[in-house]
């Protein structure tokens, strides 16, 4: 008997990519459509956990296990957003430079049965202090574009970060270790 249907609640190609870095292909990609409001006072971790239960039981199906991840970028208290316009970006950066935030990517995976696992990743990251030039370069770039807290690191930025502590791939989306482990636990077949 082979693995269990693995079905990913998203359709970032990123999540996708890193995935496969497990040996994993999804059998199905069902992105789901789900309200990603901070409810009022929400601090960063619980929302994460929140955000990726909820697009897991969105996307819930007898037929497999459901894959969900949802990746947040703060600063301090404070929830950054996914930048969708080169204001917001900016914003982001500006507050980042300089400073050491959390990125907090947290898993479910819903089984067949009801059951849900979840995994959280916490990793810290340090920009360098940016100048006017290297953020405009930046949002020039368009790279930021849908990405939380306005930068992605597996690009251009990482050569703005001067430190990681953590999960480079939980910042990028899907913390692979977590993921493994909580897959492992579910009965699939991982080296």
């Amino acid at each position: 008997m082979g693995s269990p249907k693995l079905i990913l609640a998203s359709a970032s190609p990123r999540r996708r990519d890193l995935i496969a870095r497990l040996g994993l292909a999804p059998d199905a990609i069902n992105p789901a459509d789900i309200d990603e409001t901070p409810t009022k006072g929400e601090l960063p971790r619980d929302y994460a956990r929140r955000m990726a239960r909820e697009k897991a039981e969105a996307a819930a199906s007898d037929d497999g296990f459901v894959l969900a991840g949802d990746t947040v970028v703060a600063a301090g208290r404070r929830i950054l957003p996914k930048a969708e316009d080169e204001t917001t970006a900016r914003q982001c950066l500006e507050l980042l430079s300089g400073r050491r935030h959390r990125v907090m990517s947290a898993i479910a995976l819903h089984a067949p049965d009801g059951t849900v696992r979840e995994r959280l990743s916490e990793t810290v990251v340090l920009f360098k202090r940016l100048s006017g030039q290297e953020i405009e370069a930046y949002i020039a770039s368009g790279e930021w574009h849908g990405k939380a807290g306005g930068y992605a690191i597996q690009g251009i930025a990482e050569g703005l970060i001067t430190r990681i502590q953590g999960s480079h791939s939980g910042v990028v989306g899907l913390p692979l270790y977590e993921t493994r482990a909580l897959l492992k636990t579910a009965g699939f077949d991982i080296a």
